[in-house]
């Protein structure tokens, strides 16, 4: 039985990566902090699955890290979903410091964290998935702590992916322009999100990075709608 954890499965692009990856030989163990949401991942998953554990932890807080590490176990995974993320969107000046920490905790630290417990058990053939952003990359207008966040995880990823490559773990970066998820209803102002790609889309890519021979990694996968950008 293969062992996936996803982070920040609850919905969006996690949800739909959790939904195409479900099989009957699969655990899914599907991380969020919306306990109604998860369930709805679950109850949508669960009928195509060997077994779903939801785990409930806030990725925020060192805490909330190693309670989860605690909670998956020692037994390998065979994947590793780095998808959880948060998004404050102002001016630099007016963003706090706790807006900052919470930032770099969820898109920075937890993904290193994780990375660091779990790729060094996984078996050759397995793969850690990084959900990063066109702001990995590109430099946005009041987006300076998402963009940071995102660009320091990209370092690390890709320097990860050299250590790993001997042990025959796939690191994969996947850079989705602005994808319609429910993030924006956070965010201020009006978003085209007709122009927007879906999730679904996000996550075709990703099953189809995973289902390449283990010996070929598709190192990169940036995806745009055919509309055009924001």
């Amino acid at each position: 039985m293969k062992r996936y954890l996803i982070t920040g499965a609850s919905r969006g692009i996690g949800r739909a990566i959790a939904e195409k990856l479900a099989g009957k030989d699969v655990e899914l163990l599907l991380h969020g902090r919306d306990t109604v949401a998860l369930a709805q991942t679950r109850k949508v998953v669960e009928p195509q699955c060997t077994k779903v554990t939801p785990l409930i932890h806030d990725l925020a807080t060192a805490r909330g890290v190693s309670d989860l590490i605690a909670e998956v176990g020692r037994h390998p995974i065979d994947l590793l979903v780095n998808n959880a993320g948060i998004a404050v969107v102002k001016p630099f000046t007016e963003i706090t410091s706790i807006e900052w920490e919470q930032t770099v905790g969820v898109n920075v630290t937890a993904p290193f964290l994780l990375t660091q417990r779990f790729a060094p058990r996984m078996p050759p053939g397995s793969s850690v998935v990084n959900i990063l952003s066109v702001a990995a990359k590109t430099a946005f207008l009041n987006w300076s702590a998402y963009c940071m966040s995102k660009f320091a995880l990209e370092g690390f990823s890709r320097c990860v992916r050299e250590e790993l490559r001997d042990r025959k773990v796939r690191v994969i970066n996947v850079y989705p322009a602005a994808t319609d998820t429910e993030i924006w209803s956070q965010v201020e102002g009006k978003w085209p999100r007709d122009r927007m790609m879906s999730a679904t889309q996000v996550a075709d890519a990703v099953a189809f990075a995973l289902a390449r021979p283990t010996d070929t990694l598709i190192e990169n996968i940036t995806l745009s709608s055919l509309v055009g950008n924001l």
